[in-house]
Order: structure tokens, then sequence, then C-alpha cells
């Protein structure tokens, strides 16, 4: 497993990046909070995660209502201190904790939030720190003038920017540097073959100011990995049945014919759908590393078949074309 440093943080991720966001609930949705993967399945696939040279997960403190967070330190305690000490913790705020709860990123509520953070991993400090989103109702400067007190109270160590535009991650910069802040340092947004929005701006962007970026979703909600088939009811418990509203749009005739060349040429190179989605989006010049969020051991394969598989230029500029 390869690492990499991540924009300016002086931290170094793994290049697959652990995704939490099923432990104990379905992401950030309140409906979902105590469902998803149980604590002895997250145990499970930390391990197989540690166990593949893993060494950075993601999380928020609003996955699963703070189990996610919960279920991490919770393992953490399990583990010796040479494990302890390798595990870089990516954690975030904004969504709401509970139903009808608060949400946004005020100064007061980013410390409160980040203390409880803290508290549920068992930890005194978080490497890694994400705004989950942009508060549209909160200057960037209070905002970063937040994060900014607690890099230097040692709570956390460097801050980054999650389901950001490209304007909003401008203006943000541009507040940090007039006002002597620290800054977000890379990006984590939703980037795949079938999502490649951020191409035009974000990655721009992260490359002019040198930042580092960890796209989630990389097999856009299991679209690239022929879960879903035309014509076919879609399968119980997937995501088109639970969380469809993302990925509604690739229910097309134009999806499903690329869906169908995706595949014969993931055959025809020997490897399966996810993992040539996963191999392709590695070897993008601007991803630093990707987060993954398995749900089952089985779902961890494609992750290590796509670590082992080097596509030739040839194929990944075709995949790009075909996608675009």
């Amino acid at each position: 497993m390869d690492h990499r440093r991540i924009g300016g943080s002086g931290v170094d991720v793994s290049r697959i990046i652990l995704g939490c966001g099923n432990f104990g609930g379905i992401g950030s949705s309140p409906a979902f909070f105590g469902t998803g993967t149980s604590k002895a399945d997250a145990f499970a696939l930390m391990d197989t995660a540690w166990d593949a040279g893993v060494t950075t997960f993601d999380t928020a403190d609003a996955y699963g209502g703070g189990r996610s967070e919960s279920f991490i330190g919770a393992w953490l305690t399990t583990k010796e201190s040479a494990v302890r000490d390798r595990i870089v913790i990516t954690t975030k705020t904004y969504n709401p904790m509970h139903d009808g709860g608060d949400h946004g990123l005020a100064p007061a509520r980013i410390i409160r939030q980040v203390d409880s953070s803290l508290s549920r991993l068992g930890v005194d400090r978080v490497a890694l720190f994400l705004a989950h989103e942009c508060d549209p109702d909160v200057a960037h400067v209070e905002t970063l003038g937040a994060l900014d007190e607690l890099v230097h109270a040692g709570k956390l160590g460097a801050v980054g920017a999650s389901n950001f535009s490209a304007s909003q991650l401008a203006d943000s910069l541009a507040a940090s540097s007039a006002n002597g802040l620290v800054r977000y340092e890379w990006v984590q947004n939703s980037y795949s073959l079938l999502e490649r929005g951020d191409e035009a701006g974000i990655l721009p962007l992260c490359r002019t100011h040198g930042l580092g970026y960890t796209p989630f979703s990389p097999l856009a909600g299991g679209w690239l990995t022929g879960k879903y088939r035309r014509d076919e009811a879609l399968p119980g418990g997937s995501r088109m049945t639970l969380r469809p509203e993302p990925y509604a749009a690739y229910r097309s005739e134009r999806v499903y014919d690329t869906l169908d060349e995706f595949e014969r040429l993931a055959r025809c190179h020997g490897v399966s759908m996810a993992a040539l989605a996963l191999a392709w989006l590695l070897a993008q010049p601007g991803v630093t590393a990707i987060v993954v969020g398995p749900n089952r051991l089985d779902q961890f394969d494609p992750v290590v078949e796509a670590l082992a598989f080097d596509p030739p230029d040839s194929l990944l500029s075709h995949l790009s074309e075909l996608f675009s």
C-alpha cells in the first residue's frame, strides 16, 4: 500500500482510505441511524483494511448519529500502540447528530462538535478534519477562525473541505490568505468515471494551490460494479433502493450502453468492473487517495485487485473518453 502526503498538511495517508460512513447507519441520514454495518462487522472491516495496509479511516460526527466514531474508538482500544499510532483518522462536521438537531459551521458549534468527536474516538487529537459542507449562513473567516484555533490548540492536525464547489473553495482560500488563518489543505468530493464535474473547477484549483484530493463514491453508488442492470429490478438493500437521489439520473439508456462497453473492457483485461473503476481513479494525477466504503468483507476484494492492476495508458484514456 502506497502512502502520499496530503496537500501541505504534513500528513501522509494510505492511497486507499476506509470510508466508515455505513458504520451504525447510512451516512448522515437520521432515518437510518442505528442500521447499516453492525459494530462486529465494522470491527471485521477495519481489521481487513488494516491487514491490507490501509492506515487512514474516514468518518464524521453525524455518521450513524455518532456510532461510526464510537465504533472506531472502540476498535482502537483493542489494538496495541503500534497500530493506534499509525492510524490516521479523518472526521468531519456540518450535519445534525439527530432528527431536529442543529447543523452548520458556526464557530461555537465546530468547537463543541470537535470535542464530542474526540471523546467518541477516544483520542486527544485527530490528524485530519473536514468541513462536511460549506455553510451559506456563516462567513468563511468565522469558520476558518474556529478551525485555526483548534489547530493551534493541538486538537486538529490539518483541515479540509468536503462537498465544496469551486467558487466556495476559492473564496475560502482567499479568506485564509487575507486573514492569516489555516487553509483547507485538501478537498473530498464525489468523483468517479460517472461523475466528472470536479475536472472543470475543483481539480484545477487543487493543482494551482497544491491541495490534495480524496474522492468518495468511487463506484458511483454501485453503478460501476455491474450491480444495476437494464430492465432488471433494483437489488434489495442497494443504494438505489435506500438513498437513490444522488444516482437517479444514471438510469438512462446512454449510461446502460456505456456500462455494457465498460464491462466488456474489464472482462478483456481480466479484472472486475469495480477494480477497473478504482484503478482508473487511482491513476488520475490529481487524486491523492480514494475513499472506499465496503459494507461486507468481500467488497474489499476489488480494492486489492485494483491495487495489483497496472492499467495501460491507452486503456485509461479510452475509459476517460468512454464516460465523457
